[in-house]
C-alpha cells in the first residue's frame, strides 16, 4: 500500500514538472511573439513617419497639373486665373503654365518656390493693367533672356506686344488709377444714397413726431371740454335741487 502511495506521489510530480515545462515554453513563445510584433510595427511606424515628411517636404502635386520629379507642367491645360493652383510643391525646379488662359498671377504665388529655375510662362494672353505688378516684378528678378522675352501683353490694346518685364510702371498704374477713379465714383453715389435715405427717415420721424404731438393736443382740448361740460351739469343740478327746496 505505501509502495502504490510512492507510486502515485511519484507521477503526479512529473506531471507537474511537465505541465510547468509547458508553461515555461509557451511564456517563451508568447514574448517572442510579441518581440516580433513590436519590432515590426516599430518599422512600419518608421516608413509611415518617412513617407509622411517625404509628402510634407516635397507637396501635393495638384490634379489640374502633372509631376514628375522637381518638374510641374501644368502648360495646355486651359488654366485661367480661378483654375490655378493656388500653391505648388516647395522642391519645383521647372515649371510649365505655358499655353494657358492666364491674364495675371496671383501675389506671392512663386514667391515660396526657393529651387524654382525656370518657368514657361509663353502663349498667356497677359493683361497689362494692375494685376501684371507681381509678375512684372519677379520677372525683374530673373535672369533667363528667354524667359523674359516670351512674356508680352495681350491687353489693353495700347500695351499690345510689349514685353511685360520692360513695361514703365507709371504705364501700368494708369489702369490702376482709372479702377480707383471708378471705385471712388461709386464710394461717392453709394454715400449720396445713404445720406438721402437717411434724410428721408429723419423727415419721416419728425413729420410722426408733430402729428402725435397735434393729436394729444386735440385729446387734451377734448378732455378738458368734457370736464368742463361734466362740471356745468352738475352745477346746474345743484342750483336746481337747491331752488326746489327753497
Amino acid at each position: 500500500m505505501e509502495f502504490m502511495c510512492f507510486l502515485q506521489q511519484k507521477n503526479l510530480d512529473k506531471s507537474n514538472k511537465w505541465s510547468l515545462s509547458v508553461c515555461v515554453v509557451v511564456c517563451v513563445c508568447v514574448c517572442a511573439v510579441m518581440r516580433c510584433n513590436l519590432l515590426v510595427l516599430k518599422v512600419l511606424l518608421s516608413v509611415l513617419s518617412t513617407e509622411m515628411m517625404m509628402t510634407m517636404v516635397q507637396g501635393v502635386c495638384s490634379r489640374m497639373c502633372s509631376c514628375r520629379g522637381a518638374v510641374v507642367n501644368c502648360g495646355k491645360r486651359g488654366l485661367t486665373a480661378a483654375t490655378l493652383p493656388s500653391s505648388f510643391p516647395p522642391h519645383t525646379s521647372e515649371l510649365y503654365l505655358n499655353d494657358n488662359h492666364l491674364t495675371s498671377l496671383p501675389n506671392n504665388l512663386l514667391d515660396s518656390l526657393s529651387s524654382l529655375r525656370l518657368a514657361h510662362l509663353h502663349g498667356n494672353p497677359w493683361s497689362c493693367d494692375c494685376g501684371i505688378l507681381y509678375l512684372r516684378g519677379w520677372l525683374l528678378k530673373q535672369r533667363n533672356d528667354a524667359l523674359i522675352r516670351n512674356v508680352t501683353c495681350s491687353s489693353p490694346a495700347h500695351l499690345r506686344g510689349r514685353l511685360v518685364v520692360y513695361l514703365v510702371e507709371e504705364e501700368v498704374l494708369e489702369s490702376c488709377r482709372y479702377w480707383m477713379c471708378d471705385l471712388a465714383l461709386a464710394s461717392q453715389i453709394s454715400l449720396f444714397i445713404f445720406i438721402v435715405v437717411q434724410a428721408l427717415l429723419l423727415a419721416s420721424v419728425i413729420l410722426f413726431l408733430r402729428r402725435f404731438e397735434r393729436l394729444t393736443r386735440e385729446a387734451q382740448r377734448t378732455a378738458a371740454e368734457t370736464f368742463t361740460a361734466e362740471d356745468d351739469a352738475q352745477s346746474n343740478e345743484y342750483v336746481m335741487l337747491k331752488d326746489r327746496s327753497m
